[in-house]
């Protein structure tokens, strides 16, 4: 294995890439498209949830391609996301389904995927995939994210959408570092704008997380969104083609829309960058 501390130039311009499917077959087909794109750099395939976290200590991966069935457990991968997720925030990660059911769909964002790649869709969109993940965005179809909306609907009854008497619900300030999350803004981006300290807006973030009974910045995010009654925006797609999916960026979302952020582990530290793209 390489040290990623003394790699060259050119490979630091590459996308690493850990894929670890739920058997041996599976992860080389997907590694063997993979390597023929000249952004990627492929690194071995891993099967087994001790394995792929030791490689993502080692090997640094940018993107973690990931079956929630591994080692004949159905659920195991969303476990290794967890993990990846809390040891490597910095590491993106996509979840393969078989299908995209509401169950699965909602259990992979909360354990910290920002993305979801179906085996119904073409392979040939799987880079694509992949890049808009490392760059920071949100790979998801329209009912994905409608799985995750009603969940946070459900787990905060009344709130959603669009009741903007649940605004009092918080402070003044922790409704300011909410807008500040909302726009894709760090903990020292909010900190500086309200003139606080990092330890400070942080703390602010718990106080919120603990109010709202959530446990993501995204869902901070979806509760903000929700209060302005706003809807998803996804771009509709011809028959017989691949399903349209939302992909968002760092900026600000267009007027009348809800921005679908990045979806982050529960940690506050990280921003929850955002925008509808039109593709």
């Amino acid at each position: 294995m390489t040290d990623p501390s003394i790699e060259s130039s050119e490979d630091k311009a590459l996308i690493r890439v850990l894929v670890a499917d739920s058997t041996r077959m599976n992860s080389q087909l997907l590694a063997d498209v993979l390597a023929r794109d000249k952004r990627f750099q492929v690194l071995e395939t891993q099967l087994s949830s001790t394995t792929i976290l030791a490689v993502a200590a080692s090997e640094k991966p940018h993107v973690v391609v990931l079956s929630p069935l591994l080692e004949s457990d159905p659920v195991l991968g969303f476990q290794v996301a967890r993990q990846l997720r809390a040891a490597h925030p910095a590491t993106r990660i996509v979840i393969l389904l078989d299908r995209s059911e509401r169950r699965s769909a909602v259990e992979a964002f909360r354990a910290g995927a920002s993305g979801i790649f179906c085996r119904s869709e073409s392979l040939k969109l799987l880079p694509r995939c992949i890049s808009c993940v490392h760059a920071g965005q949100v790979w998801a179809n329209s009912h994905e994210l409608k799985y995750l909306l009603d969940a946070l609907s459900q787990a905060m009854p009344g709130r959603l959408p669009g009741n903007t008497s649940d605004v009092s619900i918080l402070s003044k300030r922790e409704q300011d570092v909410v807008s500040g999350v909302a726009e894709g803004l760090s903990n020292r981006e909010i900190a500086h704008r309200l003139k606080l300290t990092e330890h400070t807006v942080k703390n602010y973030l718990f106080r919120i997380f603990d109010k709202l009974g959530v446990s993501s910045r995204v869902e901070v995010v979806l509760y903000a969104f929700g209060l302005t009654g706003a809807s998803v925006v996804v771009p509709s797609a011809p028959s017989r083609k691949p399903r349209a999916r939302t992909v968002v960026a760092a900026s600000k979302p267009r007027k009348g829309s809800i921005a679908a952020p990045r979806l982050d582990d529960a940690s506050p530290d990280e921003p929850a960058s955002q925008k509808v793209v039109p593709l």
